[in-house]
């Protein structure tokens, strides 16, 4: 069994308002940051799971993800498994 280091970048839908994203969208073009055309914000978490071999790590965390970590109707989100620990 290894221990695996796992990121999972959520997001929001792309279909779906991002009120925090349009908050700093406009606060970074009252600041003079005219070149942004867009800002979606999300979360990133690390994860160090151990399991017998990367597949095994990631499916744990997808099923994180599911149940917990990302809300399955409003985010969507992403499971890269970076190594071992």
């Amino acid at each position: 069994m290894g221990r695996y280091l796992i990121d999972v970048r959520v997001m929001p839908r792309e279909r779906l308002l991002d009120p925090q994203g349009n908050a700093v969208h406009h606060a970074l073009a009252a600041l003079g940051f005219d070149e942004v055309a867009e800002v979606r914000i999300g979360k990133s978490l690390s994860l160090a799971v151990d399991a017998p071999d990367a597949a095994s790590a990631a499916e744990r965390a997808n099923v994180m993800c599911e149940r917990l970590l990302a809300n399955p109707v409003t985010e969507d989100y992403v499971v890269v498994v970076e190594g071992e620990a």
